[in-house]
C-alpha cells in the first residue's frame, strides 16, 4: 500500500517534502552502514589489539584468540578462546563463540546484547593455597581507589544502581544458544562443577537443566526475561529432595536445600536521578538449612512467600512499608531503612496489627526452637517494633518494643512446660555441655530453700544486681536492651547481654549448651510466654532462680552458696555477705579470688559495695535493715579452710599482693561495674556528684 494514502491530511506539497525527508535519511542510513561495513573488520582489529595488550599490562591476564570475523552484520565470531592469567592455571577455553549487538540499540548509543552462542566452553576457578587464578578480579590500582574514594563521598545511590542494573540487561540476550558448557571450582579440599549439555532462550523464554559433576544432582532452570522492560522471572527447582547446594558445606558447613526457589523482578520505575524503585517478589518450597551456628537441628520451613518493593534514593535504600512477608498463614510488614553515608543508619519497624496468636507458633520453621515445638495458644495478639541506631554514635539508638497480650491464653506447652515450675522438678546443671549434677527442686531436697527462708537483704542484693525491675517487668527490661546493643555495636563483638532474671532462668532449664545465633531468639520467645501466660508467679520463679543458679565451683542455690563461703544459713546472711554473693553472680568461679590470706575482702572489691548499696538506700529498701559502716564490707569474712596461704615473708597483715591473674579479674569487675553503673543511672535517675564522692 502506498504510504502516502495513509496520510490523507497532508497537502500535496507537505507529502513532497514528507518523501523527500524521509528519502534522505534512507540515504544517510545506507551510506552509513556502507561506510561502517567497509571500517568494521579494521574497528574489530583494533579493538582486539587493545583487549590483548591491556588485559596482560592491567590484570596479567593473557587473552588469546585464534580466529575471530563477522559473520552477520552485527555478528562476532570467535574460534579457541583462551584466558590465562600469569603463572596461574587456565581460566577459560572456548571452543566457539558468537555474539550481536543490537544495531538500533547501538545508533542511539547502548551496547545491548542481542544473540550469544557458546560451544564447549570451559571456565576453570582454582585455588590453592592462597593462590588463585581468579584473584585478578579484585585487585584494584591505586588510583582505581582514590577514584573511588572520590566517589563515595558524592555517591548517588540511585544512580549507580539504575546503571547496574541497566548493564546486567543489555548483557542479557534475546535469544542464547550454550552447548555444552561447563564451569568448575577447585582447591586443596574440594572440586566440583557444574554442567549445562545445552541451554537455550528463545525470545526470553528459558528452560535449562543444571548438572552437578556428572549426574550427582540436577536443577532445572526455568523462567522469562524481557531485557527491554527489565523484567525477569526465575525459578530453580531440584530433580531430587534434600539435595545440597554445591560448595557451601565443605566450605562455610551451610547445608542448603530447596524443593523450589522463586524470584520476579516485575518493575523498575525511575522518577528521577535520586529515585529508583524495583518491584518484585521471591518465594521458596521446603527450603532447609544446617548450620551449627544457627541451629544443632536442621531448620525447614515448608513455604514462604515475599512481595513488595525496594525504594532506592540518593543517599539510602528502604523495604517500602506496603511489602509483606508471608509464611504459611502468618503475615508481617517489615519497614527498613538503610542511610550508609556520611553516617551510617538503620531504623526497622514492624507493626502486625491484631492476628491469631497460634498463626505465629505454626510459621516457626521445624527444628528452629525446639522447645515451642507443638505448642498450642489461643487470643489474639499485636506487636509493634521502632528501632534505630546511628552506628556512629549508637549510644543515641532509640528502640521501643511493645506486645498486646492480654488476650494470649496458653492450652497447651511444648518440650519446654513452663507449668510444670509450680511443681516439684528435677534441675540438671551443667558445665558448658557436661552434665554437673542434678537437683532436685522441691522439699525432698533438704538444701532446698523456700523463699521465706532466704533473709530480705540478699533477695534485695541480688534483685538490685541482676533484676531491679523483676517484679515490675514482663520479662524483658528495655532499658538493658539499649544498653546492650549500643556496647556490642562499639565493641564490635557480643561483649555484653540484656538478660532478666526471667531470661536467665529459661536458659538455664530449658535451652541447650550450644552457642548458636537462634537460641538467644528462642530464649526470647519463651520468657514472653512465661510472663504472658502468667501461669507461674513472681515469687516462685525468684525461688527457683536462687537454687540454681551457680555460686561457685560446682557451688549451686543459695543453700549451697551460703554454707560454703560463711558456713551460714540463707536466712542469716547479712549485708556484706549479701553484697559479695550478688556480685559474683555474673562469674561465680572467680569469687574466692575476691579475699585475701586473712580471709577479708580486697579494697578493690569494695566499688560494688558502693554502688549497690546507695541504690538500695536511695531505693529506701535499707529503711527495716541493720546498716553498718562501708555496707558491711568489713564484716565478710571468709571460711578459714578457703582462704589463700600467707605470702611467704609477711607479717604485716595489710599487705596485699595482686598477681597477673587477679589483676585481669579487676579490671574486668570494674569494667563490669561502670556498665551496670550507667545502666543504673539511666534507672534510677544519676546521683548528685557531691553524694557519689562521700560514697567512694
Amino acid at each position: 500500500m502506498d504510504i502516502l494514502q495513509k496520510l490523507p491530511a497532508l497537502s500535496p506539497k507537505q507529502k513532497m517534502i514528507t518523501l523527500i525527508v524521509g528519502g534522505v535519511f534512507l540515504a544517510l542510513l545506507l551510506i552509513g552502514l556502507v561506510i561502517g561495513l567497509s571500517v568494521r573488520g579494521r574497528m574489530l582489529a583494533d579493538a582486539m589489539a587493545k583487549v590483548e595488550r591491556i588485559l596482560p599490562e592491567r590484570y596479567g591476564i593473557d587473552f588469546k584468540v585464534k580466529n575471530y570475523r563477522f559473520t552477520g552484520l552485527t555478528t562476532v565470531t570467535f574460534d579457541h578462546i583462551e584466558v590465562l592469567p600469569k603463572e596461574r592455571e587456565k581460566l577459560a577455553d572456548i571452543e566457539k563463540m558468537s555474539v550481536s549487538v543490537r544495531l538500533w540499540a547501538l545508533l542511539f548509543g547502548d551496547v545491548k546484547i542481542g544473540n550469544l552462542g557458546l560451544k564447549n566452553a570451559k571456565v576453570s576457578l582454582v585455588k590453592q593455597d592462597s593462590i588463585s587464578n581468579y584473584d585478578f578480579l579484585f585487585r584494584k590500582k591505586e588510583q582505581d581507589t582514590i577514584k573511588q574514594e572520590k566517589e563515595d563521598k558524592t555517591q548517588n545511590y540511585a544512580a549507580l544502581i539504575d546503571g547496574l542494573v541497566k548493564q546486567v540487561f543489555f548483557k542479557i540476550p534475546r535469544d542464547m544458544e550454550l552447548e555444552n558448557f561447563e564451569m568448575s571450582y577447585r582447591d586443596d579440599s574440594v572440586q566440583q562443577r557444574i554442567r549445562l549439555p545445552q541451554a537455550v532462550i528463545d525470545g526470553g523464554d528459558f528452560e535449562i537443566a543444571l548438572f552437578l559433576n556428572d549426574n550427582d544432582a540436577q536443577w532445572n532452570l526455568e523462567g522469562r526475561v524481557n531485557p527491554d522492560k527489565q523484567e525477569l522471572r526465575v525459578e530453580l527447582s531440584s530433580e531430587k529432595e534434600n539435595t545440597e547446594l554445591p560448595l557451601l558445606r565443605r566450605k562455610f558447613g551451610l547445608g542448603v536445600s530447596f524443593d523450589k526457589v522463586m524470584f520476579e523482578l516485575k518493575k523498575v520505575k525511575r522518577e528521577h536521578k535520586d529515585s529508583l524503585t524495583m518491584a518484585g517478589g521471591w518465594a521458596f518450597k521446603n527450603l532447609r538449612v544446617k548450620h551449627r551456628r544457627l541451629s544443632e537441628d536442621e531448620i525447614v520451613l515448608p513455604e514462604a512467600t515475599g512481595e513488595g518493593q525496594v525504594n532506592i534514593g540518593s543517599i539510602g535504600f528502604e523495604i517500602d512499608p506496603k511489602s509483606k512477608v508471608q509464611v504459611r498463614d502468618f503475615i508481617f510488614q517489615p519497614h527498613v531503612k538503610f542511610i550508609p553515608k556520611p553516617d551510617k543508619v538503620l531504623s526497622l519497624s514492624i507493626h502486625t496489627g491484631q492476628f491469631e496468636a497460634q498463626k505465629l507458633f505454626d510459621a516457626i520453621p521445624k527444628g528452629l526452637f525446639e522447645t515451642v515445638e507443638g505448642i498450642e495458644v489461643e487470643g489474639r495478639i499485636a506487636y509493634d517494633l521502632d528501632f534505630e541506631v546511628n552506628f556512629d554514635n549508637p549510644d543515641k539508638l532509640s528502640f521501643s518494643s511493645k506486645i498486646d497480650d492480654k488476650e494470649l491464653k496458653v492450652k497447651k506447652w511444648g518440650k519446654a512446660d513452663i507449668a510444670a515450675l509450680n511443681t516439684t522438678f528435677t534441675y540438671e546443671a551443667y558445665e558448658d555441655t557436661l552434665l554437673m549434677r542434678q537437683i532436685i527442686l522441691g522439699s525432698q531436697n533438704p538444701k532446698f530453700t523456700p523463699l521465706n527462708q532466704i533473709s530480705s537483704i540478699m533477695k534485695k542484693t541480688l534483685l538490685n544486681t541482676e533484676d531491679p525491675y523483676f517484679y515490675e517487668h514482663n520479662g524483658f527490661e528495655e532499658e538493658a536492651f539499649k544498653l546492650s546493643i549500643a556496647t556490642n555495636i562499639k565493641e564490635k563483638a557480643f561483649k555484653r547481654g540484656a538478660s532478666t532474671i526471667s531470661m536467665q532462668l529459661v536458659k538455664n532449664l530449658y535451652l541447650n549448651r550450644n552457642k548458636t545465633m537462634m537460641r538467644k531468639f528462642e530464649e526470647i520467645l519463651l520468657v514472653w510466654l512465661m510472663e504472658a501466660s502468667k501461669q507461674v508467679p513472681k515469687d516462685r520463679l525468684l525461688e527457683v532462680y536462687l537454687n540454681v543458679i551457680e555460686w561457685g565451683r560446682n557451688v549451686y542455690g543459695i543453700h549451697e552458696a551460703a554454707s560454703y563461703y560463711f558456713g551460714k544459713t540463707p536466712s542469716t546472711l547479712n549485708i556484706g555477705e549479701s553484697l559479695y554473693l550478688s556480685s559474683i553472680v555474673p562469674r561465680p568461679k572467680t569469687g574466692l579470688s575476691s579475699f585475701d590470706y586473712t580471709g577479708h575482702l580486697k579494697p578493690w572489691a569494695q566499688r560494688h559495695f558502693n554502688t549497690y548499696g546507695y541504690i538500695m538506700n536511695k531505693r529506701g529498701q535499707l529503711q527495716d535493715e541493720e546498716v553498718p559502716a562501708n555496707y558491711g564490707f568489713y564484716q565478710v569474712v571468709l571460711q578459714p579452710n578457703l582462704r589463700p596461704p600467707r605470702p611467704k615473708g609477711v607479717v604485716d597483715t595489710t599487705f596485699s599482693e595482686i598477681d597477673s591473674n587477679q589483676e585481669a579479674i579487676m579490671k574486668e569487675l570494674e569494667m563490669e561495674e561502670r556498665t551496670r553503673r550507667n545502666l543504673l543511672e539511666k534507672l534510677f535517675g544519676k546521683q548528685p556528684e557531691k553524694e557519689d564522692n562521700e560514697k567512694e
